[in-house]
């Protein structure tokens, strides 16, 4: 065997190391392959030295040398500001002068064989569904390397010219090819390109290329990466426009819900809901109908044609849809003038001229059944329409609304009673049932002022099978603080059923606030659990940390990660955590009126209610009991605030 000083004076680029991988000494090739002094790198882990993803094979490599195994691999050198080097190393042992044992690591002359360097890469790109190629520009042409055979499929041969593959690249993508194949030596970032395949069809593909020299003598050459992202970037296009339509969504019902708080007279209503209700919900037309003196008073709009024999009010002793549905509170659809005729025969009774023979209606009265009847509003549909269960059920919390706007007006107190009004009818009625959890809230607006806070909650299922919750604070106590909270509620349900994950779903919605340009703030906590593992994933927007109150009467305090309250910042990023919730302990969820007061610290807030919190645990409490002791607590002590708790226990 050769001394270690012999081993050093070899052409190829050489280490030797101490058994535990310390560098004792390099010769100048090694050094020119690290591209770094040769004193920044004796005394280190050679692992240290390269890559951090390359690192744990550097390790087993000289675990195998110290073993007595001669082992080989394939490494890259990155070398900053040059050409990255990809080389065969060798580890072996070696004794030096003394008995010394050490690991000699070399690179291996492969000329014959420079396509063993690829081996690895064409395994990486396979497993990472990408393709692999080589750029030869002495010739004009790109070789398929290996790799996912789906991006090979877009090759005809292995070996394509440039002018075939500049054909099939859009023109406006030809330039960003041109720059893919620069001669610079450094890597280059991903860039899109549009491909046209074989067939015809347009493929959205993304590449980067770099220069790597093949063996520590060996020539440069100018590698890609290919990556088919056409169905990433159609499912990315879909996401957008959803997002899109469910921003324009969000702003036609903040503008319908705002323009209900506003009206101050039946005029006004009428004006809102004529304008509004057949765009809101794709109908092609809208009536109002209006009780009053025994009889319902009706105003429509255009896309309504009212029959002339028939005076345009119906009494409420008829036989007829709009009375019916007036009379009983319940909301009615009608598929088709068949369906009409069938269950009202007496149709003469009604000043309505059916749309025609296959058109369909829906009619929401303007409040529950067992109230005084105050109306209802009707849209009308083409032909093969049919509103999906949550378009149904949110025309008739807007018609609710409007009713709870109409009784206000008539009795001088719409502005502020309606906005109660459409902050309880956001803070949603809990679940009766969640498999494998118990759920208790509570909730009282500020104290002071209009009484009409900001603060909410939610409790639901998400398509994954696991329930979502969440608990928020809008800025302000008046009228548009409680109109912003039905924003920022509404759109975290619409977007939960598209989005999966908490921080998701916060990125989203602030998203869209920002493009409302909404005058005002949130914050918020959001959490995935799932009852079956308590497994809860969380994110948070600026919100008070959460409390764990224990069954044997201790408490946390936990803070989850998180980013900027929501509407401020845009592109902010919401990060998420993953932790247990325990079938002993109980999730308490709370807004900072509850654990702030004139005379309470946040901190100090926060030990107070999970101290109580966890002592009502102790004492045997379900969490409806936990929730009212928490809340009539925060009361006694006048906090001023709006205050809202939301407990979850698992069962």
């Amino acid at each position: 065997m050769d001394t270690s000083d012999e081993l050093l004076r070899k052409p190829e680029p050489s280490a030797l190391l101490y058994p535990d991988g310390v560098v004792r000494s390099l010769n100048d090739a090694m050094v020119r392959a690290l591209g770094r002094p040769a004193e920044q790198c004796v005394g280190r882990y050679v692992w240290d030295l390269l890559p951090a993803s390359q690192s744990s094979m550097v390790k087993r490599i000289v675990a195998n040398a110290t073993k007595q195994q001669l082992t080989m691999w394939v490494l890259e050198f990155p070398r900053p500001g040059r050409v990255s080097l990809v080389t065969l190393v060798e580890a072996r042992t070696t004794t030096a002068a003394g008995g010394e044992q050490l690991v000699w690591v070399h690179a291996l002359n492969v000329h014959n064989d420079l396509g063993s360097l690829l081996i690895p890469f064409r395994l990486s790109a396979k497993a990472a569904g990408l393709g692999l190629c080589v750029y030869l520009p002495q010739v004009e042409q790109i070789e398929w390397l290996g790799g996912a055979p789906a991006v090979g499929a877009l090759f005809p041969e292995a070996s394509v010219s440039l002018p075939w593959v500049v054909r099939h690249v859009h023109p406006d993508d030809r330039g960003a090819l041109r720059r893919l194949l620069g001669s610079d030596a450094t890597g280059r970032p991903w860039i899109g390109l549009r491909f046209q395949a074989e067939h015809g069809e347009w493929r959205q593909l993304v590449c980067q290329t770099r220069r790597i020299q093949l063996g520590y003598d060996g020539p440069e050459q100018i590698f890609g990466t290919i990556r088919d992202d056409t169905k990433h970037e159609a499912r990315r296009k879909e996401m957008l426009a959803a997002l899109g339509a469910e921003r324009r969504r969000a702003d036609e019902i903040a503008e319908f819900s705002s323009a209900l708080i506003s009206t101050a007279t039946e005029q006004e209503l009428q004006q809102v809901v004529l304008t509004r209700l057949a765009a809101t919900f794709g109908g092609t037309g809208a009536a109002l109908m209006l009780v009053g003196r025994g009889h319902l008073f009706v105003s429509s709009d255009g896309g309504i044609t009212w029959r002339a024999d028939v005076p345009p009010r119906i009494s409420m002793d008829v036989q007829s849809p709009m009375a019916q549905a007036t009379r009983t509170g319940k909301p009615l659809f009608i598929a088709d003038q068949e369906e009409f005729l069938r269950r009202w025969p007496h149709a003469d009774a009604s000043p309505l001229q059916w749309p025609g023979p296959d058109a369909a209606v829906s009619i929401a009265p303007l409040g529950p059944a067992g109230d005084r009847p105050l109306g209802a509003w009707m849209v009308t549909y083409d032909s093969g329409h049919r509103p999906t269960p949550d378009e149904s059920a949110f025309m008739l919390t807007l018609a609710e609304l409007a009713g709870q706007a109409l009784g206000r007006i008539r009795s001088q107190q719409a502005r502020v009673e309606l906005a109660t009004a459409i902050q309880q009818s956001m803070l949603p009625t809990l679940p009766e049932r969640l498999p494998g959890l118990e759920l208790a809230a509570r909730y009282r607006p500020c104290s002071v002022d209009l009484d009409i806070g900001g603060d909410w909650y939610d409790a639901f299922l998400v398509p994954d099978g696991t329930v979502a919750l969440e608990i928020g604070d809008a800025q302000g106590h008046d009228v548009d603080a409680a109109a912003f909270m039905g924003q920022v509620h509404g759109a975290m349900r619409a977007i939960a059923a598209h989005e999966p994950n908490p921080g998701t779903v916060l990125t989203h919605t602030n998203d869209l606030l920002v493009a409302m340009d909404a005058p005002r703030f949130a914050s918020c906590t959001m959490l995935h659990i799932d009852p079956h593992t308590g497994q809860v994933t969380g994110a948070s927007a600026g919100h008070v940390p959460l409390l764990f109150a224990h069954a044997d009467g201790s408490h946390d305090i936990r803070r989850l990660p998180g980013g900027p309250v929501l509407g401020i910042l845009p592109d902010a990023d919401y990060p998420q955590e993953t932790f247990s919730l325990d079938k002993d302990t109980v999730l308490v969820m709370v807004t900072d009126g509850l654990v702030e007061g004139p005379d309470l610290t946040l901190d100090a807030g926060l030990e107070h209610t999970g101290t109580l919190a966890a002592q009502a645990l102790h004492d045997g409490l379900n969490p409806e009991e936990i929730a009212n002791r928490v809340l009539d607590d925060a009361i006694a002590m006048n906090h001023l605030d709006d205050l809202a708790v939301l407990i979850v226990r698992r069962t």
